[in-house]
């Protein structure tokens, strides 16, 4: 009875291994990436005196635009601020108009603006800035250092 005994388990042992059912799952993988944008300033600007006195500007002769790199997942706006810190000579006293323009070439072209511009695609662009100021009137501009800054935004 032994023997018959540990022929049918040893049977019932080899039966269970021959019926095993295989499982499989899927693990997902999710990712959300923010609109990001990042801004390095490459160049600084220079200003330009027109022969009249009444413009500073980077685009006259002797005037350079300053130069910002522009990373970004896309989906952001870029604009330039309106000019608000100005550094001028105290014999300056009178009003001079900012004007802050900039333009985009690389992954994003943007032509010559002072608005706010979407970016919708990823990429890595140069921008360039130039601020323009002007004298009304008989105003001038006096002899002396000035400094404008020119905020460049991406959000």
């Amino acid at each position: 009875m032994r023997a018959g005994l540990l022929l049918a388990t040893s049977v019932l042992i080899v039966l269970a291994d021959v019926g095993a059912n295989a499982a499989t799952q899927n693990v997902l993988f999710n990712a959300t990436i923010a609109p990001t944008c990042t801004l390095t300033i490459v160049s600084n600007g220079l200003l330009a005196a027109s022969p009249d006195l009444q413009t500073l500007s980077s685009k006259l002769s002797g005037g350079a635009s300053g130069s910002v790199s522009l990373t970004t997942t896309g989906g952001v706006d870029l604009s330039v601020d309106p000019v608000t810190v100005v550094t001028a000579p105290p014999a300056d006293v009178s009003a001079t108009s900012w004007t802050p323009t900039y333009s985009a070439a690389g992954s994003h072209t943007v032509a010559e603006t002072g608005g706010s511009t979407t970016l919708n695609d990823p990429g890595v662009s140069t921008v360039t800035v130039h601020l323009v100021g002007t004298k009304g009137g008989s105003d001038r501009f006096t002899s002396g250092n000035y400094q404008a800054t020119v905020t460049v935004r991406c959000e």
